[in-house]
């Protein structure tokens, strides 16, 4: 049959209409309605020139929201400051309106205008070049998307505004143009890594004319990437002294816990904040959905879910039959591509015409192939699309009728971001969180409070991180020679590290100043997006054609022989993972399933660098050393995630020097507890599984971003103990927060075990996809009792 569209797509309508069919009301745990809000205008800040003004009236945009012109006044002021609104809620028009209005000012104009010229952070640009100002963005994508928003924003401006990419795909012929003439330059943070700051003589006319530095996305710089960041920020800083510029930073987040704290983190500057969201906002009504169990026995007879993939397909179908325009967001490509072929099936059953109006997103898109996709969103030719979650980045998606949120995507900050995705100016939207079956997404559709009354994550970064500043020391004094004046700018460690890199032979000291003196570039010391290694270049084995690289962290998890490797839409499978050369032989293959590797772990206690006594129970945090061996791999089903089979692997251990929390219990707690020796080591498995599933929560982590181990009798602790530790060298920031928020974090654990509605334990309570153990002991209940103790005398 035709499509219908709803009336004005109400949101309650249409979420009546999904729960219509046979036993669909029941997967709806949780109802949360959302109120519209109403906008609130400000007046254009004075000293913004007429000529801006006029070109964004020309867009269509005739007054600023209160937020937008808060924030420009800072940046007017030369006050670093980082706002921090929902989705489309016109962030960039707050840092692109202070930014245009100086590019337009004199060479010898300060940031703003004339009349600042006693601004604080504000200097004064020497020789010809007028005013400049530098954009990063965490993906090449975005960076395009918004010099074309600025080109066109622009275009009355003349030819007083040069903005232009800068970044690897930038032509060779092209990079002089944009060195010497550019005034507005995009560019990335592996970019300025490598190929501004190496090179920074090249760009003197540029960087001594540096008024503004954008930051974009910048909740995405988290972990040791966001570590990795905030250390190439300090260098750019320090490089612009060398010119005589001190620009002023430009931030701009999703709506995250104490953004001006986590932007000083990032800069090292003071940053203001703006957080109150003045722009106008229909009704969203948002339901928690549950996919139901179905008759499959999973791992040791576990009860098994429909996947989330399988039932966002079906519900992207029946919004597609309904006329209602919608994005389903999913973690993995194969995974969009699989909603979007599965709806595309049932809706030609409906109506062939349908089934060309759903499509996937996916990597590898040409600029003018994602604008048509625009396009037919827009126009509403295109009524479905599944996409990966990089698509919260990069791609013009707003203004959508529903959003499918297939699993919880990792943060509450992103669960906001794709929800935002959803609803046209004053008009109401619909999303929809899928869980999936695990730990976490079962925790939250169950306890609705923890998404909907609990403020989004801090983002948890790092950068006095030995292991991140060490190879950025190396990488600026490669720029310029380092001195003790330094210290100020790359923090306490500065010094020790400074002595260590001598001792090693990467820096060289020459009076009071240290120095780089090997062949070999600085810059490559850093790896920026992995965590140390030689990259596995991934290669197909029939033509030699090198697909792209895994970093070394994760090739054993990832591309160990048999593992099933997705790449620009293509399925592949590995034939021989070769670590000697560092590269993984794939053919193309289609095979029925997904792999997912399993990996035994041990700790060894390091340093214990604080501990908080829990009655007898001790709370611990420090340094540890991790040795884990990948020892095979599952085989799972795409549809149903039903385990096919299991496949031993012979592959080497790893070690690393990490941060882990960590908890002991005694005896006399056991005994409490009724946990007997014969299911310690369970009850000690499962709250290990479950509080890693659950961390997250707290923390900005994905549960691949850390790892555990228990042990009914540590060699180093003499106790019954559980680690959780964060898998990148010298840490993450993870297990730190984890130790600061432990007692809301094992309560919430303890609550998702006794809540989960299973007899024995399954995926969405106590078992681990990535257990190498087979999840193999586990006691459920002993878990519950035995963190209802631990918690009995937490601090």
């Amino acid at each position: 049959m035709p499509s219908r569209k709803v009336s004005d797509s109400d949101p309650r309508t249409v979420l009546a209409q999904l729960t219509a069919g046979a036993g669909r009301a029941a997967r709806i745990t949780h109802t949360e309605h959302l109120p519209p809000r109403i906008g609130r205008h400000a007046d254009w800040p004075e000293q913004i020139r007429s000529e801006v003004v006029a070109a964004v009236r020309e867009s269509g945009i005739e007054r600023l929201w209160a937020h937008q012109a808060r924030a420009a006044e800072h940046a007017l002021r030369g006050e670093s400051v980082v706002i921090a609104t929902g989705t489309a809620s016109g962030k960039s028009l707050s840092y692109l309106i202070p930014t245009l209005s100086t590019l337009l000012d004199g060479p010898d104009a300060p940031a703003g205008s004339g009349r600042l010229s006693g601004a604080p952070g504000v200097t004064q640009a020497r020789g010809g070049r007028g005013a400049t100002a530098l954009y990063l963005a965490p993906t090449k994508a975005l960076a395009a998307d918004q010099r074309r928003a600025v080109t066109e924003l622009a275009a009355p401006l003349g030819t007083s505004v040069r903005p232009a990419v800068f970044d690897g795909d930038t032509p060779v012929e092209e990079r002089e143009w944009v060195r010497l003439f550019a005034n507005y330059v995009l560019t990335n943070p592996d970019m300025l890594h490598r190929g501004i700051l190496p090179a920074h003589a090249r760009w003197a006319s540029f960087l001594r004319a540096l008024r503004y530095v954008v930051i974009d996305e910048c909740h995405t710089y988290r972990g040791v990437f966001g570590s990795h960041v905030a250390q190439i920020v300090r260098r750019l800083r320090r490089v612009c002294a060398r010119y005589g510029s001190d620009p002023v930073f430009l931030l701009a987040s999703a709506t995250a816990a104490d953004p001006g704290e986590a932007a000083t983190r990032l800069t090292g500057l003071p940053v203001s904040e703006v957080t109150e969201d003045s722009s106008p906002r229909g009704e969203l009504v948002f339901a928690l959905w549950e996919p139901p169990l179905t008759e499959l026995a999973g791992e040791r007879g576990a009860p098994v879910r429909r996947t989330a993939t399988a039932e966002a397909a079906e519900l992207l179908t029946d919004l597609a039959v309904q006329g209602v325009r919608t994005v389903a967001f999913v973690r993995s490509r194969r995974g969009a591509e699989l909603i979007s072929l599965i709806a595309q099936d049932r809706l030609a059953a409906v109506d062939r015409g349908l089934s060309s109006r759903v499509a996937a997103y996916r990597g590898g898109y040409l600029p003018e192939e994602r604008r048509a996709l625009e396009r037919r969103l827009h126009t509403g030719d295109l009524l479905g699309l599944a996409a990966t979650n990089a698509l919260e980045l990069g791609v013009d998606v707003s203004g959508l009728d529903a959003v499918l949120i297939t699993g919880y995507p990792g943060t509450r900050a992103s669960v906001w971001q794709q929800a935002g995705r959803a609803g046209r100016t004053g008009e109401g939207a619909l999303a929809v969180l899928v869980a999936r079956d695990d730990p976490l997404d079962t925790y939250l559709v169950h306890h609705p409070d923890s998404l909907f009354r609990t403020p989004v994550e801090s983002t948890v970064l790092d950068p006095d991180n030995p292991y991140v500043l060490a190879p950025h020391l190396c990488a600026a004094a490669a720029e310029l020679p380092l001195t003790e004046a330094d210290s100020s700018l790359f923090g306490a460690g500065f010094p020790d590290l400074l002595s260590q890199l001598e001792e090693r032979g990467l820096l060289r000291r020459r009076g009071a100043s240290w120095y780089w003196t090997r062949k070999e570039r600085a810059t490559d010391l850093a790896d920026i997006r992995g965590s140390g290694g030689t990259p596995v270049q991934v290669v197909e084995a029939g033509t030699g054609r090198l697909l792209g690289t895994v970093d070394a962290a994760s090739a054993h998890s990832t591309v160990h022989d048999g593992a099933v490797h997705l790449h620009q839409g293509r399925t592949y499978v590995v034939q021989r993972l070769d670590l000697e050369d560092s590269a993984a032989l794939v053919e193309e293959a289609d095979p029925p399933w997904t792999t997912m590797a399993r990996d035994t772990t041990a700790v060894s206690v390091l340093e214990t660098e604080a501990q908080v006594p829990w009655g007898e129970a001790r709370l611990c945090y420090g340094t540890v050393e991790v040795t884990n061996q990948v020892v095979s791999y599952l085989r799972r089903r795409l549809i149903t995630g039903e385990v096919l089979g299991e496949t031993k692997l012979d592959l080497p251990p790893r070690t690393l020097r990490t941060r882990a929390v960590w908890w002991t219990v005694t005896e006399d707690q056991l005994d409490a507890a009724r946990v007997g020796p014969e299911i310690l080591p369970g009850a000690l498995h499962a709250a290990e599984h479950a509080a890693i599933g659950l961390l997250p929560l707290f923390a900005t982590c994905d549960r691949w971003d850390i790892g555990g181990v228990s042990i009914a009798l540590h060699p180093d602790t003499l106790l019954p103990s559980v680690f959780v530790y964060d898998g990148q060298p010298g840490g993450a920031g993870f297990a730190e927060r984890a130790f600061h928020t432990a007692r809301d974090w094992l309560t919430a654990t303890r609550d998702a075990i006794a809540a989960c509605e299973c007899e024995a334990g399954c995926p969405s309570c106590i078992q681990s996809p990535k257990c190498g153990n087979g999840n193999d002991p586990l006691h459920k209940r002993g878990a519950v009792r035995l963190l209802t103790q631990l918690l009995a005398s937490a601090g």
